[in-house]
């Protein structure tokens, strides 16, 4: 699907790769309606934006754990812009870098509950306006630890691993109709992900990589390859080295690139 003269929907919008989709695609010529619960951060993405094309944008200030808010959500975008043709769950946050049994509980449901559950009611939301449409595209983002093992970042990438098995899952029950599905394995980013989930020194998937084993990919290149992703119609997407990495890796020996792993992260658990 070319984004061009398309609605779309970005969950995230107020910084890092949420907030260079919103502005790739509209440099594209896209129509952006821009989701975060951070009204300044959205502010400041509006900012961004060329003089001429602001009326192309459209501020959400929205919690997307808040299932009520979301289900009122696609109507405000169609009486904004007319339609929805597509949406991009990009938002999500990740856990204190420490083990499942010292994890407080409140922090589980919270990781789970952006990651999955956030990306779950907004799916739910918008799939209804999606399928009116002639040509739409669903955009999930996962990581790299939705599909290998980071000790001490457990919880995020179950839920993360969860929302691979629901793409894939929508994609097989959407195959038929003419919504088109894209997964996203986003690898090491630099992106301020830890300050937006309220952590100070963190090490996860997407800020360490396995102990910096390639150089984090700017936002700009992960939003571009994003879109790009979207134009192609492709079914799954890994944005970055490592993250292309780490797959082959553990396609060829699960066992040993674990362990691999483990051993370049031990020492951030002990």
């Amino acid at each position: 699907m070319k984004v061009k003269n398309k609605v779309i929907v970005v969950t995230g919008g107020g910084n890092g790769v949420g907030r260079e989709l919103v502005l790739s695609l509209i440099e594209r010529g896209a129509k952006v309606a821009a989701i975060d619960m951070n009204e300044t951060s959205l502010l400041e993405t509006e900012k961004l934006i060329a003089s001429g094309k602001k009326e192309n944008i459209s501020l959400h200030v929205l919690n997307i754990t808040d299932k009520s808010a979301v289900e009122k959500l696609p109507k405000q975008v169609v009486a904004r812009f007319g339609s929805i043709d597509g949406l991009i769950n990009n938002a999500g946050i990740i856990q204190p870098f420490i083990r499942v049994s010292e994890l407080d509980y409140s922090i589980i449901e919270r990781v789970f509950n952006v990651n999955f559950f956030g990306t779950l009611y907004m799916t739910k939301a918008f799939l209804p306006f999606l399928t009116k449409q002639a040509e739409t595209h669903l955009v999930n983002v996962s990581s790299m630890g939705g599909f290998f093992p980071f000790p001490g970042q457990s919880i995020y990438g179950a839920a993360k691993a969860a929302v691979k098995l629901l793409t894939e899952g929508l994609q097989s029950e959407l195959a038929n109709t003419k919504v088109k599905v894209t997964i996203v394995f986003p690898g090491a980013i630099g992106t301020n992900i830890m300050a937006n989930s309220g952590l100070k020194n963190p090490v996860t998937p997407e800020a360490n990589s396995g102990n910096s084993m390639l150089k984090s990919l700017p936002p700009k290149e992960a939003a571009r390859i994003i879109i790009d992703a979207v134009e192609s119609n492709k079914s799954r997407v890994f944005v970055g080295k490592d993250s292309k990495m780490l797959d082959l890796m553990y396609r060829i020996n699960p066992k040993l690139a674990v362990s691999f792993i483990a051993k370049k992260m031990k020492s951030h658990l002990e």
